[in-house]
């Protein structure tokens, strides 16, 4: 008697079921047991029926899962701006949208404008009247007659069409009680009791893994092994401490149904992200949304393009939600649309509902003839591209640190720092032993106080053009850190073992410890400690575009009254810095005298004018101005003549008189008092059902709300996708990838899914043993 596992491969599904014989079978018989392997990718199949090859072209052992994977994934249901044909007798008539509600089993092919049915596609009867309900109109040519609505009724015909015949099969195949393989093998009431504790022992333990985006497999899952990997060691832990538990999963399951495969914990992970998209479709439903949009590489070195939805919900709240990450070979603004449009396919999406692009400055996302948002729009003019606020205050930073050369001069002498300081873990460990020794001094002497969560451990941080805040980080930890620094390039300069060496500290430590380094530390400091408020708030999900302009509105304010208001706090605030740390502070009568250059013909400038005018206040214009370059206002305002579909011409007219009555509606009502922007106006129309009253208003309001601010949703999702795939899971394939990033995301809505709906769910992706 031996064991061997036959392996019958689905797609790129397998499915183990051990058997036992009473013969030995040599190599030879037993490769004929193996079916051959197929590339089907059963998550991937053409969504629009017009690009679908027939079911009957599949491998006779793949077609029932081709139709489960169909019809788990429901008719083909774009929401687009229909095309419109001439009739006989030149009347133009387009495919209808109310049909999808009348007729459920419709779906509609974008690319060839015809209608099909979805379970005639997959069970068309064969050797029946092929006239019935217009033959094979709905299966292969499609159905384009949209002026005889009468065609899809008699389509569907009585009780006993082949319509109705196909649509039962569907429903058939579905229900797992109706195989015949549950009818030969019909199990006890006990063993599906049985069945179910171990697969929702299983779902369990996969919702708590992805949860905490922890891997599922280990290196060794033997029985003998002391780590079997997360999902089988939580299993046996959960076994532990419920009896019930234990006495039906790992050992005492049976061999051929333990619900411990690799591919099971695939189709559970698969289940959770399946219906968490749901719920955001669902979510979503006919709204209009904005789309966010970023590129970024994974640890195996493969481009990913990251997708978020920003809408407005049935109750007026801003969301953004994350819809997926895609694998794409090039990086092109026509690769970047063309996995788009796969992308929304695959969940019955479209561009038409587009409202608002939000990218970074790439060319390949903004360029004005070739671009990703140039493309969007000439299919969709309404798609308006914001520039993410956020990179452009980043820019704001860069033009003025390029501009300035003062200012450019003291973020290469911190890049340098940072490279010789931080260069060894010796020197690193040198710097941390001299901060937490000059800490203890500060707390004996009084300077500074001590408390739970105070005086933690901190290191110098680097910063980068493309980091949000990253040179702001920088210079905060250089002021406190200021004479550690300077302590271990002293070291450094006594004991270096180069001359080099030896001699870019000494010139770091005699640049560092001049006035001027230090005034334009502090300088920097206070200005981007300014913009750093500005771009966190920009960086919320809620975050709204006339809001986020009065932000900047505010962020401008505030600099402008430092440099009219805060040059006396500012010098003092310098100066205390200075005399903490003995380093000299020049007379601001003196005349200014710039190192390394020929004092001939030069104009006489005293330290007071070129540390307050040129430095000071030339700083604070410049950081003034890039802003008002970048943040166009006049272009954000009139957002009614940005959607010419939604606002007809009598739509305007209609809409000045609801405004007109709007205000003077909202003036008298307590109920809109002490809001705090359009977000919590929306909000508060929908409470007071004022959406209703004043759609047009609203639509205004919701069409402000889905312009995106800034693309933080998607740069969160790049960190969860270095967290998911990391160096250990470097071999993770794109789909699974993908499944666990929107669980893991939007775990929010995922712990609102219930057991039931995943297990069901499960159930139906293919043939199972057990029964619920």
């Amino acid at each position: 008697m031996i064991n061997f596992a036959l392996e019958g491969v689905v797609g790129k599904r397998r499915c183990s079921e051990v058997f036992d014989l009473g013969f030995e079978l040599d190599g030879k018989d037993e490769r004929l047991l193996y079916e051959p392997e197929l590339d089907i990718d059963l998550s991937n199949l053409p969504t629009d029926p017009g690009l679908r090859k027939k079911n009957s072209e599949y491998p006779s052992n793949v077609r029932d899962n081709v139709r489960r994977a169909y019809l788990l994934n429901g008719p083909y249901q774009p929401d687009i701006e229909f095309p419109q044909t001439k009739g006989n007798e030149d009347e133009n008539r387009k495919f209808v949208i109310d049909w999808y509600k009348e007729f459920t089993w419709i779906e509609y092919s974008i690319e060839n404008d015809v209608a099909f049915c979805l379970y005639c596609y997959l069970f068309k009867p064969e050797s029946r009247n092929r006239s019935q309900g217009g033959g094979d109109a709905f299966m292969a040519t499609g159905f384009k007659n949209w002026k005889k609505k009468q065609g899809l009724r008699d389509h569907v015909g009585g009780p006993s069409s082949a319509h109705n015949q196909a649509y039962r099969k569907g429903q058939d195949l579905l229900n797992q009680n109706q195989h015949i393989e549950t009818v030969l093998q019909k199990q006890s009431s006990q063993a599906r009791s049985e069945y179910r504790v171990r697969l929702k022992a299983s779902v369990d333990c996969v919702r708590f893994l992805l949860k905490q985006g922890l891997a599922f497999r280990g290196h060794n899952e033997t029985t003998n092994s002391n780590n079997r990997g997360n999902f089988l060691e939580l299993l046996e832990f959960s076994a532990f401490l419920n009896k019930d538990i234990k006495d039906v999963v790992l050992q005492n399951a049976p061999e051929n149904n333990k619900l411990t495969a690799h591919v099971v914990q695939k189709d559970i992970v698969n289940s959770f992200a399946v219906e968490t998209t749901n719920v955001i479709l669902k979510e979503l439903g006919d709204a209009f949304f904005s789309v966010l949009i970023d590129e970024s590489r994974d640890i195996s070195v493969k481009e990913q393009m990251a997708v978020v939805i920003r809408f407005v919900d049935d109750k007026g709240c801003v969301i953004e939600r994350f819809l997926g990450i895609v694998h794409v070979r090039e990086t092109t603004a026509l690769s970047l649309k063309a996995a788009l449009e796969e992308l929304f396919s695959k969940h019955g999406l479209s561009i038409g509902r587009l409202r608002g692009q939000g990218y970074d400055g790439a060319s390949n996302m903004r360029g004005q003839f070739g671009g990703l948002k140039t493309l969007i729009m000439n299919a969709n003019e309404s798609a308006y591209y914001v520039h993410c606020f956020a990179h452009q205050l980043q820019l704001a930073l860069v033009g003025v640190a390029k501009n300035h050369p003062r200012i450019a001069l003291l973020f290469n002498l911190t890049s340098n720092a940072l490279n010789i300081v931080g260069v060894s873990c010796k020197r690193r460990d040198l710097l941390r032993e001299k901060h937490a020794s000059k800490v203890i001094q500060k707390i004996q002497s009084g300077d500074i106080l001590s408390g739970q969560g105070l005086n933690q451990e901190t290191a110098l941080k680097r910063s980068g053009d493309t980091r949000w805040g990253s040179h702001y980080g920088t210079l905060v930890s250089f002021i406190l850190m200021h004479s550690s620094v300077i302590d271990v390039l002293e070291v450094v300069m006594e004991n270096a073992l180069t001359s080099e060496q030896r001699g870019e500290a000494c010139a770091l430590l005699d640049q560092m410890q001049s006035f001027e380094f230090i005034f334009n530390l502090h300088l920097m400091k206070d200005i981007l400690g300014i913009t750093s408020e500005l771009s966190k708030a920009l960086q919320r999900e809620d975050q709204e575009i006339v809001n986020a302009m009065t932000l900047v509105k505010v962020a401008k304010q505030r600099l402008n009254t430092m440099r009219n208001d805060g040059w006396d706090s500012f010098f003092a605030e310098v100066s205390s810095f200075c005399v903490k740390n003995d380093i000299i502070i020049p007379n601001m009568d003196d005349p200014f005298v710039e190192r390394g250059r020929s004092r001939r013909r030069v104009e006489v400038l005293t330290n007071q004018h070129y540390y307050r005018v040129q430095l000071f206040i030339g700083c604070i214009d410049l950081q003034n101005q890039e802003p008002e370059n970048r943040f166009n206002e006049e272009k954000l305002i009139r957002l009614d003549q940005f959607y010419p579909r939604d606002f007809s011409s009598k739509s305007l007219m209609l809409l000045s008189n609801q405004l007109e009555t709007y205000i003077l509606d909202v003036r008298f009502s307590n109920a809109f008092s002490e809001l705090r922007g359009i977000g919590d106006l929306a909000k508060k129309m929908v409470e007071t059902r004022k959406n209703t009253v004043y759609p047009l208003v609203y639509m205004l309001m919701t069409l402000a709300l889905i312009l995106p601010v800034a693309t933080a949703g998607v740069e969160r999702a790049f960190s969860a996708m270095n967290i998911i795939k990391n160096k250990l899971r470097n071999r993770m394939a794109d789909d699974w990838m993908n499944d666990i990033l929107v669980t893991y995301i939007e775990k929010d809505i995922c712990e609102t899914i219930d057991d039931e709906t995943i297990m069901q769910r499960f159930q139906k992706m293919a043939t199972r043993r057990g029964q619920l």
